[in-house]
């Protein structure tokens, strides 16, 4: 068994496909609309589907906004160096919430940003 993908709603494909390809550097790797459900699915990620866990987007049309709850947390994403990836994803518009240090009550560096319907996204350190 293995995790095949994470599924997050959006209320703009685009805007969340442009942030999840330029932002973070993933790829866009289907795409299908659904005209009887009226929906479309977007699936990215940084290597093919058959061989790694992908992110996949739901935009449900006509829905524009959603409440994120309390129950969900955040997408974590492992990096060489979450300083230099700070400042790239600032430069494609990315909006950091919390910048790059030690994580709390540890050593990791870590950082997190938000995406466009404001889900959090931690940038963790590669363990050396």
């Amino acid at each position: 068994m293995r995790i095949l993908h994470t599924m997050l709603r959006v209320g703009n494909l685009e805007r969340s496909v442009q942030f999840y390809t330029e932002v973070l550097g993933m790829r866009e790797l289907r795409r299908k609309e659904y005209p009887d459900g009226k929906f479309t699915l977007a699936f990215l990620g940084y290597g093919e589907e058959s061989t790694n866990t992908v992110l996949e987007l739901t935009y449900n049309w006509g829905e524009e906004s959603y409440d994120l709850g309390h129950g969900f947390g955040h997408i974590a994403i492992e990096v060489d160096d979450v300083y230099r990836a700070c400042e790239a994803m600032k430069k494609q518009g990315g909006k950091i919430i919390r910048e790059a240090g030690p994580m709390n009550a540890g050593a990791t560096i870590i950082a997190f940003l938000e995406d466009p319907d404001g889900y959090q996204i931690e940038l963790i350190g590669c363990k050396s």
